[in-house]
């Protein structure tokens, strides 16, 4: 068993940490409000700290899974952050979904004091989150990737090493390439069966037994066909991971004419309030437009 520290405690942070403790690992948490770290100590075993520094002090795994390029920067290499009080030889897994050059950066700064990086984005949702069943794409070394494995298989249904560090963030991108464009798909499929008269449910029933079938056709037709989005991987979000691999796109010169166009979308969506809905979400906007 492993001495970890986990930063972070979100809609995914939250249950990830709990599945370390779960597993048997000896967890340190910390969150930036002292709130719901008092919430998880009320269901897990373990501690926590006050500042990214102290939680990270004398563990061998530190995971770190925060909100965007600048939270991770200030969590891992603020004055009070973990490469503040990291012995070398510790290993940072950031779950973060972040850009690829922040890891690069962060890697950099990390092999200064000995210390290992990964780069490891997660998929699967607060669902996956909670069932430990994640999707990992990661980057970084071999050699660190192997000390980390067991350790992530407790939330983990599916992990890789893509290659070198960023690699986990830019396969994170192709994720969410693909998640854009089947979620408007998948909106304008329910959306054309209801125009048309038929029953979603049954047309739903039908195709996910075909080539149409996906993981969000599976799990998301039928709240999205009761207007219920109050829960899931909210739009904001969606946007920021959007304008991530845009950017990523406009330097590697990728051509991406119907992620940008879904990304407007989702920004119609947060003008009518959307901004905390689910991403299936996207189907209110075409039932607006009738």
């Amino acid at each position: 068993m492993a001495k970890v520290a986990f930063l972070g405690l979100g809609v995914m942070g939250f249950p990830m940490a709990g599945h370390l403790a779960q597993a048997g690992h000896e967890v340190t948490v910390y969150n930036r409000s002292g709130g719901k770290a008092e919430q998880w100590l009320a269901q897990f075993p373990g501690r926590s700290c006050p500042t990214p520094a102290t939680a990270a002090a004398g563990q061998e795994l530190v995971f770190v899974c925060v909100g965007n390029d600048a939270d991770v920067r200030a969590v891992i290499s603020g004055p009070d952050g973990v490469l503040a009080g990291i012995p070398a030889d510790t290993i940072i897994v950031d779950h973060t979904t972040a850009s690829a050059d922040v890891a690069r950066e962060l890697a950099e700064r990390a092999a200064e004091q000995g210390v290992g990086f990964l780069d490891a984005p997660v998929s699967g949702g607060q669902a996956g989150a909670e069932n430990g069943q994640l999707t990992i794409m990661l980057g970084g070394s071999e050699a660190t990737y192997r000390q980390v494995e067991p350790v992530l298989s407790a939330y983990a249904r599916m992990q890789q090493l893509m290659g070198p560090v960023g690699s986990g963030q830019l396969t994170k991108m192709v994720n969410q390439i693909c998640i854009a464009g089947l979620v408007q798909g998948l909106s304008e499929a329910l959306h054309f069966a209801q125009q048309a008269g038929l029953d979603g449910e049954s047309a739903m029933a039908v195709i996910s037994q075909g080539a149409a079938q996906s993981w969000q056709l599976d799990n998301r037709h039928k709240s999205m066909l009761a207007g219920e989005f109050d829960f899931g991987f909210a739009v904001d979000w969606m946007r920021k991971d959007l304008a991530i691999v845009l950017n990523e796109a406009r330097r590697n010169g990728s051509q991406l004419p119907v992620t940008a166009l879904v990304d407007q979308f989702y920004a119609d969506v947060q003008a009518a309030g959307g901004g905390r809905w689910d991403t299936s979400s996207l189907i209110t906007r075409l039932q607006s437009r009738n």
